[in-house]
């Protein structure tokens, strides 16, 4: 087992990373029913080399619900019929999410509405209570 580079700085140590073997669910017949194909891969978070305190709090914070009892990152592919190529699947996805958590959000800036916005949102509120007015009977106006 080879460890999973994600760019220069980071990567996860081939020793992190544990794989299980098992039968996989759904239709394919004897298969299915002979051949261990589904990936189960286990990756300790604690043990990534790279990653800044800021990226290991937004990892941690997006696989949450994927931790086991252990606190390692649980990620299952059985998506082929073949080991090898869920493997590699089961790889990518723990790359797609440690990238994910490399990538800085983008902190919000409060704007506030112009004059013109807030003119056209007091227009149409006019414009809806004289549709409403128009509605009533004639004899209840105000």
């Amino acid at each position: 087992m080879s460890s999973i580079v994600v760019s220069e700085t980071v990567r996860v140590p081939a020793s992190a990373i544990t794989v299980r073997a098992t039968r996989a669910s759904g239709p394919g017949g004897q298969n299915v029913n002979k051949v261990a194909t589904k990936i189960d891969l286990r990756v300790d978070l604690a043990a990534i080399e790279g990653l800044s305190e800021g990226a290991r709090r937004r990892l941690h914070h997006l696989v949450a619900r994927r931790l086991d009892a252990d606190g390692r990152l649980a990620v299952t592919s059985q998506l082929t019929r073949t080991q090898s190529r869920n493997l590699e699947d089961a790889r990518a996805k723990v790359r797609d999410l440690v990238v994910a958590a490399l990538a800085r959000p983008t902190p919000r800036r409060a704007t506030r509405p112009t004059r013109t916005a807030r003119e056209q949102r007091i227009a149409g509120k006019k414009q809806r209570g004289v549709v409403k007015r128009l509605r009533a009977r004639p004899g209840d106006w105000s």
